[in-house]
């Protein structure tokens, strides 16, 4: 588990899924865990995987290739933002 972003609106946490874990059938890049995306004002979250995952992934590197100091957090967090219509779960702290 890696806290990938942190700023006042959401948090990204990365899941990796250890390579022998990964099914020999299934494609490796389907296979590498996901991301835990957490809304902070919304209090939910969602978690994605395989396809999404990837897709999350791909935006978020080409968001940072746009600029040599990489993106402002207002730029990451429209990006991030994208995805919170699908976040349905609650944050709930034990």
């Amino acid at each position: 588990m890696h806290m990938l972003y942190n700023s006042d609106s959401f948090v990204v946490v990365q899941f990796e899924v250890p390579a022998d874990a990964a099914l020999p059938e299934t494609p490796e890049v389907l296979m590498r865990g996901g991301y835990e995306i957490m809304d902070k004002f919304s209090r939910k979250e969602i978690f994605i995987e395989g396809a999404m995952a990837q897709s999350f992934k791909e935006g978020v590197e080409a968001l940072i290739e746009t600029r040599p100091s990489g993106p402002t957090e207002d730029e990451m967090d429209a990006y991030i933002e994208r995805y919170s219509s699908l976040m349905q779960q609650p944050v709930v702290m034990h």
